[in-house]
């Protein structure tokens, strides 16, 4: 009976210590504005996010600065391609 008893007990214990783990402390979410202005938080970020994508690439602040970090590229090579609808008259003449 003492053997059941002092089994019991360290299950018991051995639970209770399987649940704990180190709290880590919640990431700071930060936006895609915040990685635009802050170029050298963006890059290590940046960094990070390649060097474990199977874990970190769809964590938001990854997402955040991949984002900041397109359209920072983006915007300096003029916003990509404007491309002006035609009117029913251009299409028309550029057929004849």
């Amino acid at each position: 009976m003492k053997q059941i008893t002092v089994l019991l007990a360290m299950t018991a214990a051995l639970s209770a210590l399987a649940g704990c783990k180190e709290a880590k402390a919640p990431e700071v979410v930060q936006t895609v504005d915040w990685y635009k202005a802050h170029q050298t938080e963006r890059t290590a970020v940046l960094e990070k996010c390649k060097n474990n994508p199977g874990e970190l690439a769809a964590t938001p602040n990854c997402v955040n600065a991949h984002t900041a970090a397109n359209q920072l590229v983006w915007s300096s090579r003029g916003s990509g391609i404007t491309i002006k609808a035609k009117t029913a008259e251009e299409l028309r003449n550029a057929n004849k």
